[in-house]
């Protein structure tokens, strides 16, 4: 099975840090984030073919990674001249996939069995097969709930809300790319969106560990000091 990795989006909310370096290229521990990942597809699904959609600073990940023979797997690229957002980047490599396939967000670091959700794909003759991780927050402030006449009934201070949140991930099928309109910024909801209205099969797979987000500063940090932290003290 192929995979591909989205890589090609500006970063702005880990700038200044990405002004020099897309995303994916930042440090963890004592490799780039996009390794981890690249890691992770070739031993826990056994894929052999990663295509690597870019666009921001293309070429620092190209003369990193090459055609991929020192990661032990056949790297391509899929080029956009400017940021498409999620399913606008995927489009790019249309041309590339033939059969169902894999596809990530080069942002983030993802530890859980892939295999099983591999199986659970093709077993459950999905469309596509989404990664949702168990999320809980309490939010900052209380909600006031009123009636009719605008009287108050109740106060719930800083209540939790919890449910299912999509962690960029999926299995899909080479028919899921016809969904996504051509040259044009399209993000992987409004994709995902289409192909329910289609009444395609779009399956969760749940998981309650293995993924650890980078989109932020705050997270991106907490990330580092937790691989530096498995590194020891160098």
């Amino acid at each position: 099975m192929k995979a591909i990795i989205l890589a090609g989006g500006l970063g702005t909310r880990l700038q200044p840090y990405t002004f020099f370096i897309p995303k994916p290229m930042l440090p963890l521990g004592n490799k780039p984030l996009l390794e981890y990942i690249i890691e992770w597809l070739r031993n826990a699904g056994g894929i052999d073919q990663i295509i690597v959609c870019v666009s921001y600073l293309h070429r620092t990940i190209e003369d990193y990674f090459e055609d991929g023979a020192r990661f032990g797997v056949e790297i391509k690229y899929a080029r956009s001249e400017r940021p498409l957002a999620t399913a606008g980047q995927l489009k790019t490599a249309e041309k590339l996939i033939d059969d169902s396939f894999m596809c990530v967000y080069g942002d983030s670091v993802y530890e859980f069995n892939l295999r099983k959700m591999l199986r659970q794909h093709k077993e459950s003759k999905a469309f596509v097969s989404m990664a949702l991780l168990h999320y809980s927050t309490k939010l900052k402030y209380g909600f006031i709930d009123v009636n009719g006449q605008d009287r108050v009934i109740d106060w719930r201070e800083k209540p939790e809300i919890s449910g299912l949140i999509n962690i960029g991930c999926y299995v899909m099928e080479p028919d899921f790319l016809k969904v996504i309109p051509k040259s044009c910024s399209f993000g992987m909801d409004d994709a995902v969106r289409k192909a329910l209205e289609q009444k395609k099969i779009v399956k969760g797979f749940k998981i309650d560990t293995g993924f650890i987000d980078i989109g932020d500063k705050k997270s991106y940090l907490d990330a580092y000091k937790q691989y530096a932290d498995r590194l020891g003290k160098i």
